[in-house]
């Protein structure tokens, strides 16, 4: 079905949630590898006092909290508090009492010097404004000997941007929006680990990392959970004239009907995982 995406001003209050909320399921499935790539990369172990940056929904701190179980706790932080009180209702159906949600932004962390044993972020750091800052941040906070452990997508050319955002701008043409190439700012290989080196982190360690990114649903719902949920290609989606939206519409069913086995939607997404010890 053709349908015109939401402006940005009601998607930004609520529609977005609500998204998060109605799609959990096969969102979770979706990025459970992702999430599960980050928590092994990290290795939480039990006791360790963790900090998760850029928590959202809840991942991967809800993870990062059952591993470092029972004496272990995690803070999991956001900027906004909306998707940490869904966060905060995930832990409690899990029956997770070493978790705690606090508002927080990474460029002025309130907690204390060498607080933390090990510091994760899925997805986040692509979106930190002053990355040099918000890296020194996360040094501060962490012991001597702790661990930040940070995921970011690979280079836009993977099944799921080119069934969505690469058709989106073959059809709409000019530049990515900025959101948009920040998101792949760390495909190009070396370039997160040069960072966290620059911030004065050792032993920097970067990979490539492909896993399962399975929508376990119709297409026609996956491409309605992109258009609710994508902030880079926000303003390109609102650019859409309704005589437009058909073909795009054929065009991205087209593409992901490449992975459908009538069940669901099985494609692979490349991620960048790197880390550094204070």
């Amino acid at each position: 079905m053709a349908t015109k995406p939401p402006k940005s001003s009601d998607w930004a209050t609520h529609a977005r949630m609500n998204a998060a909320n109605r799609w959990e399921r096969p969102s979770a499935e979706m990025g459970r590898g992702a999430t599960q790539a980050i928590v092994d990369f990290a290795r939480p172990q039990p006791g360790m006092k963790a900090l998760d940056v850029a928590s959202g929904t809840g991942a991967p701190a809800l993870q990062v909290a059952r591993r470092v179980a029972p004496d272990g706790h995690v803070t999991a932080t956001d900027l906004s508090p909306a998707p940490l009180k869904i966060a905060a209702q995930r832990a409690r159906d899990r029956s997770l009492t070493n978790i705690s949600f606090e508002v927080a932004d990474v460029h002025h962390l309130q907690f204390p010097d060498e607080n933390f044993d090990l510091v994760t972020s899925r997805l986040g750091v692509m979106f930190f404004a002053d990355l040099a800052r918000a890296l020194s941040e996360i040094r501060r906070v962490l012991k001597p000997g702790g661990r930040v452990a940070i995921l970011a997508w690979g280079p836009m050319e993977q099944p799921y941007f080119q069934a969505t955002g690469m058709i989106l701008m073959r059809h709409i043409g000019g530049d990515l929006p900025p959101a948009a190439k920040r998101v792949f700012k760390f495909g190009e290989r070396g370039t997160l680990a040069a960072a966290l080196t620059a911030a004065g982190f050792r032993d920097v360690h970067e990979e490539l990392r492909t896993v399962p990114w399975v929508w376990h649903g119709p297409i026609d719902e996956l491409w309605q959970y992109y258009q609710a949920v994508t902030i880079p290609f926000r303003p390109v989606l609102e650019q859409i004239r309704p005589e437009q939206m058909e073909p795009i519409t054929r065009d991205v069913h087209a593409a992901f009907s490449r992975f459908w086995d009538g069940a669901k939607v099985s494609m692979t997404a490349d991620f960048v995982l790197a880390s550094g010890v204070r």
